[in-house]
């Protein structure tokens, strides 16, 4: 029986390994949780949670999956990035932050042919490191929704407002105001979603203010239903979020306010009187919008057909019986291990990483 560790830093990682762990019980194997401190617990009462170091190095998991960028070199097993989502260069960079190569991970698995490209130059170049074309996890609970049960409409519609973290991109200081307005001037109503990274709490105060202001109205989505906001919604509004192709893959659309990188795929708006007209648009669903967005849907994921965690463990095994121990050793990592050991007050083997 094989065993895997789930390795969790933010919220957003039960999303995205909760369909891993149903493949993983599928196949009659073993899977565990450990959470880094900044990972609030939210697991299930069947799901499996260790709590030390000395816990995860008695269960010896053959691999370690995780979403964000870091992950502890000594744990055992192979190391996997999954990903927290797709690459959308949200903050404008010419290469987005997925690919920046830290030298924690063996396996990278590519969502699809919008990452294969980069991924495939990268692991020729420097060595340490496959990567195989999986499929993003996190969509396989999606396609397990028939396509128009995701995309249907309500009444009266229901904007998902859904800003990013990054604060010189992030539209969360100036769109309550919005919001109050358009609650006044319309019948929609409102989920607000934040990503977990905003914690500045009097931004936080001025939409818990419209919540009371318009009850039954206006209202936080529940951490633990994520995929609720994307079926109970008709139209998002963000900036630059990672969650645009994800919103996209319900056959609904978005609305951007000062998106970095503006596409027919989404509506966006540079100034703030623009935003209700695009919504109105949004609800609408042209056509030729929604055209776009299939195209660029498919540019980032190879696979619909819900089997990407499957695809993952496939991937793991592969790796085990053909490229463990033949590739390249990792680069030594000095300072940033440094910095992990001394933020985790652990030093043992310090000079034998897994």
């Amino acid at each position: 029986m094989k065993r895997y560790l789930l390795f969790a830093s933010h919220s957003y990682s039960y999303d995205i390994m909760r369909p891993i762990q149903s493949a993983i019980r599928q196949r009659g194997d073993m899977v565990a949780w450990f959470l880094e401190d900044s990972c609030p617990d939210r697991l299930f009462d069947d799901e499996v949670r260790l709590k030390s170091f000395d816990e995860v190095f008695a269960y010896n998991p053959i691999a370690c999956i995780v979403p964000g960028n870091v992950v502890y070199d000594f744990f055992p097993g192979v190391k996997v990035q999954v990903f927290h989502g797709y690459p959308v260069r949200k903050r404008g960079e010419r290469v987005d932050e997925n690919f920046r190569m830290r030298g924690w991970f063996d396996i990278y698995c590519s969502p699809g042919s919008s990452s294969n490209v980069i991924l495939s130059a990268l692991e020729n170049k420097l060595g340490y490191f496959k990567y195989y074309e999986t499929g993003w996890p996190r969509i396989d609970e999606f396609m397990s929704i028939p396509a128009d049960t995701r995309s249907a409409l309500h009444n009266p519609p229901t904007i998902l407002y859904a800003p990013t973290f990054t604060k010189r991109v992030t539209s969360v200081y100036v769109m309550d105001k919005l919001i109050d307005d358009l609650c006044q001037k319309t019948n929609w109503n409102w989920l607000l979603s934040f990503h977990p990274l905003i914690t500045d709490v009097s931004v936080i105060n001025n939409y818990r203010a419209l919540e009371r202001k318009y009850p039954g109205r206006v209202a936080f989505n529940d951490p633990n239903t994520q995929i609720d906001r994307f079926m109970n919604t008709d139209v998002m509004l963000t900036d630059s979020s990672a969650i645009i192709c994800e919103y996209l893959m319900f056959g609904k659309l978005v609305v951007t306010y000062r998106n970095t990188c503006p596409a027919p795929h989404i509506i966006d708006c540079h100034e703030l009187l623009e935003v209700q007209g695009a919504i109105e648009r949004a609800l609408s669903r042209p056509s030729d919008i929604l055209s776009h967005a299939d195209s660029y849907i498919r540019q980032h994921e190879s696979f619909f057909d819900g089997k990407n965690s499957h695809r993952i463990l496939d991937a793991i095994d592969d790796f085990i019986d053909n490229y463990q121990g033949k590739l390249k050793r990792k680069p030594l990592n000095l300072v940033r291990r440094l910095k992990l050991r001394k933020r985790l007050g652990y030093w043992k083997d310090f000079f034998s990483s897994r």
